[in-house]
């Protein structure tokens, strides 16, 4: 393969407009024709309508892979024979002012909805895949042992994995409606994404004619059990878990905290629903250590490991902010996103007991029927600490938050163990 400097030696800006966009985006648009498609590649040229490239954090490699002559840099996706197996979508929230701004609704029925420009050459690439798969965890199977869940052949099999259908979804933001979300200008956000990128992406300060940015982040995977197109039927129950990305408890099973096993909850319950005629959904979303990375997590670990007294649930939110100069960035303002998405206008079993969770479903409009905390046999010795702290911060327990003296009196016994 020649190399890409090979092929050119000129260098495209695009930090300034060349003329009206040929593809015109109008966000809340009830259908994709009025919408119009998102085109974020390079090599769609004059095409282009959106600030980043597709890939999330992982157009980065792409970059990668084309530098060292891996890949060419003209390269297209054959789209044949990737349609997602099931059908989601159109909602009547997809074209609902504000009800979707941090992903593209239309994302997954590119070929189907933009086949006459994909047909013209124009670059469109999905930022939605949907599959099916199945879930191995040992949870699962000592919850069948124990006979909480049945082998039925359909959604749980005799080798102890559950049938589900799983969906990628990468990042698209529309700068306006992040912008309303969290209370400041557009003129405000944009500025703040160009600095603290380090100026990564030019256009958010000079292209304002573009509105939709598709940042360098991690997406999120939702895991459906049962029929998806039970997903928003007010007839069929709908137990959920959003859940945010700690990988060393969800993958290694760091006994530090309670991620991992309320994960396992959620998807056994998640189970338990669609086996009784209903759906379970998961929503995991990549936001390691409250969105502030793994790296400030275990500076954080160490920080309270050391504190003076040790480590306690009274000083645990303050630890973090010290480290990191704020206590969680995750932000729950845009996370109704995807279930708005879904077409869900109620959830009728949240395991959940995160208030910030709670209260930004609530705030989009979500109905929840009942909040369903993890039991207190799943929650590890060591993670007594963060328990403790999360109940006196406003998470939901049926017995009420903890007094001042508890919290001073809970203290971690090993917070090395992760």
């Amino acid at each position: 393969m020649n190399s890409p400097e090979a092929k050119s030696g000129h260098i495209r800006l695009t930090s300034h407009p060349r003329g009206p966009a040929r593809f015109p985006l109008r966000w809340d648009a009830p259908t994709a024709s009025e919408r119009g498609p998102v085109i974020a590649t390079v090599n769609a040229g004059s095409n282009r309508n959106a600030i980043g490239a597709h890939g999330g954090s992982y157009s980065i490699y792409r970059a990668l892979a084309i530098s060292s002559g891996a890949m060419d840099p003209s390269a297209r996706p054959d789209l044949n024979d990737t349609a997602p197996v099931c059908e989601i979508g159109p909602h009547k929230q997809w074209g609902e002012p504000g009800k979707i701004v941090s992903l593209d609704p239309w994302g997954h029925r590119v070929a189907q909805d933009f086949g006459n420009e994909l047909a013209e050459g124009v670059d469109i690439r999905p930022s939605i895949a949907i599959t099916k798969a199945r879930l191995t965890l040992p949870e699962i199977q000592a919850a069948i042992a124990a006979g909480r869940l049945e082998v039925d052949g359909e959604i749980v099999h005799e080798a102890g994995d559950v049938s589900v259908t799983k969906i990628a979804v990468d990042p698209v933001w529309w700068l306006p409606g992040v912008a309303g979300r969290f209370g400041v200008t557009e003129a405000n956000l944009r500025r703040a994404l160009f600095e603290q990128t380090g100026g990564m992406y030019s256009e958010l300060i000079t292209r304002h004619d573009m509105s939709v940015f598709l940042p360098p982040i991690g997406g999120m995977t939702l895991y459906i059990f049962g029929d998806p197109a039970f997903l928003g039927n007010k007839r069929k129950t709908l137990t959920c878990r959003v859940h945010d990305e700690c990988n060393g408890s969800d993958v290694f099973g760091s006994d530090i905290c309670t991620c991992r096993p309320y994960l396992t909850h959620g998807i056994e319950e998640a189970t338990r629903s669609a086996q009784a005629g209903g759906v379970g959904l998961i929503v995991y979303n990549r936001k390691e250590g409250r969105a502030l990375g793994e790296v400030t997590k275990f500076l954080v670990y160490n920080a309270r490991k050391r504190q003076p007294g040790g480590d306690q649930a009274a000083t645990y939110f303050e630890r973090t902010e010290c480290v990191a100069g704020v206590q969680d960035a995750r932000f729950q303002q845009l996370m109704p996103d995807v279930i708005h998405w879904l077409g869900i206008r109620r959830i009728d079993r949240f395991v959940s007991m995160s208030n910030m969770k709670y209260d930004a479903l609530a705030e989009g409009g979500i109905e929840i029927r009942e909040r369903v905390p993890i039991p207190d046999d799943l929650v590890p010795p060591d993670a007594s600490v963060e328990m403790e702290a999360k109940k006196a911060a406003g998470y939901f327990t049926p017995e009420g938050a903890p007094s001042k003296k508890k919290l001073r009196s809970t203290v971690g016994r090993d917070l090395g163990k992760f």
